[in-house]
């Protein structure tokens, strides 16, 4: 949704930012002629059909169809919104965003009161920490400091079921926005209370630094459940977010590694002691979606387990989430912990350097792989060694294509003696050759063009002869050239943006998308024909009306002289440059 981001601040955003800068901070690209291109970072591909038009301000896949402008393309690799990829893409050339008034105004799709109540209630929690001893004592049993308590936010839900309600729930809207952000919940009776007791507090961000959810910890192994999380909301999906994946970028630059760890108080231990690389995840299995956000904060994911049952069927959920994943480039291990031991105590033991060693110890990901499926099976018997190989090829054939897809294979065939035979995705096999032409209608064709160089506009005259012309899209063209000719330097993605709301979006981007055959010069040369073409059309179309009227009997005496005039009339060019 835009909400209320004016269409001229939009126009200025793009006009400032480049694409090619915005898509190369997270995807390498390469230069091939006047584009860029780089393998598709929305679906696996051996050879590069991922391309970025720096004339266009746009990008396009020939192999899944993705495309779009720069915020299009935040929106869809970030997963943002389509208020805060502006956000996010104004932050990057310091222009701050504005909001228009009026009836829009209303926070309808703006969730700004829901981080704005969330953030106030992670300061309350964060005021009451110091006023509850056995709080304060169990912070310094873990050995928390001042600046890592600061840093995480940490605070105390204290007893009681309504501290939260009566310090921030004092009018109707607020007790809907407690309700909407989950930090109440309701009786049978309907009664609402808090959510969060008697537990220390985590407050989890989103990638911006936002407060969108909780954690919350009891003091004692006695009470139960251990770990309380907030419910899924408008801004919290547990399946997607990471605990302190924000903390982490703030600490590194560039991040080459980094560490998967089951518990909050795991990952602050981590942090505390120099090692500010860890995240966890919020209380489930480790899902695509997070293994996905892991490898683009970092190409090496350390993925970090209990030794006991459990821990390893942690560790086998989440390299079924990395295998189609794991591009060229980026690698995943496991390290798993001796019995009895955590990632909080053995840095207590060991030290930032001994927890280090561990971590550069990591088992590879095809080593545990392989160790894993054949760590029942008899490898010397011939039987075994085909179990080996059933087990596996499903498992391998989800791997993108690539080099480590082949040495994987090529493993497996060592081990089992067995051709791996790997059942090819189809999706990503699809074909990736660019069209050397798109067949398209005469509108079509000039929409396409007028995307391809908005600045043609300027030399359309007015009135507009083709619109005469009763064919699909006419009304379209003429709504481009009016918005072209009225935001001189328009590019063609901003011309695209205007439209982002309505049903003719999409159509737009594909036509965007297409290949423009020809030098610009041919290309304007190319527009101007189809529009002449137009109004020879509109000329038949309108002639063969009258025609067909006129053996009826039913002309009056004006469209009678309209028709003689356009029987007399020759074909003529009527559009020309001005």
């Amino acid at each position: 949704m835009r909400g209320l981001i004016p269409d001229s601040f939009i126009d200025e955003l793009l006009a400032r930012v480049d694409i090619v800068d915005v898509i190369e901070r997270r995807v390498p690209l390469k230069k091939a002629g006047r584009e860029w291109t780089a393998c598709c970072p929305f679906h696996n591909e051996r050879s590069p059909s991922f391309y970025v038009s720096p004339a266009k301000q746009f990008f396009h896949c020939f192999g899944c169809g993705v495309h779009g402008s720069a915020i299009k393309f935040l929106m869809d690799y970030d997963r943002l919104e389509f208020p805060d990829a502006v956000e996010e893409l104004a932050q990057t050339v310091g222009m701050t965003v504005p909001r228009e008034g009026g009836r829009e105004a209303a926070p309808r799709e703006d969730k700004t009161d829901l981080y704005a109540l969330l953030d106030a209630a992670a300061g309350w929690y964060e005021g009451e920490l110091p006023r509850n001893a056995d709080a304060q004592a169990y912070c310094r049993k873990r050995g928390l400091d001042a600046e890592t308590i600061r840093r995480f936010r940490l605070g105390w839900a204290p007893a009681g079921y309504d501290g939260v309600i009566k310090s921030l729930g004092n009018t109707p809207r607020r007790m809907e926005l407690l309700n909407e952000a989950g930090m109440v919940a309701s009786n049978e009776k309907g009664h609402k209370y808090d959510r969060f007791r008697e537990r220390l507090m985590f407050p989890i961000l989103d990638r911006r630094g936002r407060v969108i959810a909780f954690g919350g910890r009891v003091l004692s192994s006695e009470q139960s459940p251990k770990y309380l999380n907030s419910p899924e909301t408008p801004l919290f999906h547990k399946g997607r977010e990471l605990f302190a994946l924000w903390q982490v970028k703030q600490a590194n630059q560039n991040l080459v590694r980094i560490v998967v760890v089951e518990g909050y108080m795991d990952v602050i231990a981590l942090h505390q002691a120099g090692l500010p690389i860890a995240v966890a995840t919020l209380g489930t299995a480790t899902t695509p979606e997070h293994t996905e956000v892991l490898f683009r904060a970092a190409p090496d994911v350390v993925f970090c387990f209990d030794g006991d049952r459990a821990g390893r069927a942690a560790a086998w959920k989440a390299l079924e989430s990395a295998l189609p994943r794991l591009r060229d480039g980026r690698q995943a291990y496991f390290l798993f912990l001796p019995d009895g031991e955590d990632p909080d105590s053995l840095v207590r033991k060991e030290g930032r350097d001994g927890f280090e060693k561990r971590i550069r110890e990591a088992m590879p990901l095809s080593d545990y792989f392989f160790n894993e499926l054949s760590h029942d099976v008899d490898m010397a018997s011939l039987d075994g060694r085909a179990r080996l190989a059933e087990r596996a090829r499903p498992l391998i054939a989800k791997l993108p294509d690539g080099a480590f897809r082949d040495l994987m294979a090529q493993e497996l065939e060592k081990r089992s003696g067995a051709r791996a035979m790997l059942q090819a995705d189809p999706a990503s096999h699809r074909a990736m050759q660019r069209p050397t032409a798109v067949q398209r209608s005469l509108v079509r064709s000039a929409i396409s063009l007028l995307l391809a160089q908005p600045g043609v506009a300027d030399q359309v005259e007015k009135p507009y002869r083709f619109l005469r012309l009763d064919k699909p899209g006419v009304g379209l063209l003429a709504e481009l050239l009016d918005l072209a000719r009225a935001r001189p330097g328009i590019n063609s993605a901003m011309l695209v943006e205007h439209f982002a709301e309505r049903p003719e979006y999409p159509s737009l981007q594909k036509l965007m998308a297409a290949m423009s055959v020809g030098e610009p010069e041919a290309q304007r040369i190319e527009f101007f024909d189809a529009l002449a073409r137009m109004e020879d059309q509109a000329i038949t179309q309108r002639r063969d009306a009258l025609t067909a009227k006129s053996r009826d009997g039913k002309l009056d005496s004006a469209e009678k002289a309209e028709l003689r005039e356009l029987l007399a009339a020759r074909a003529r060019p009527s559009v020309t440059p001005a």
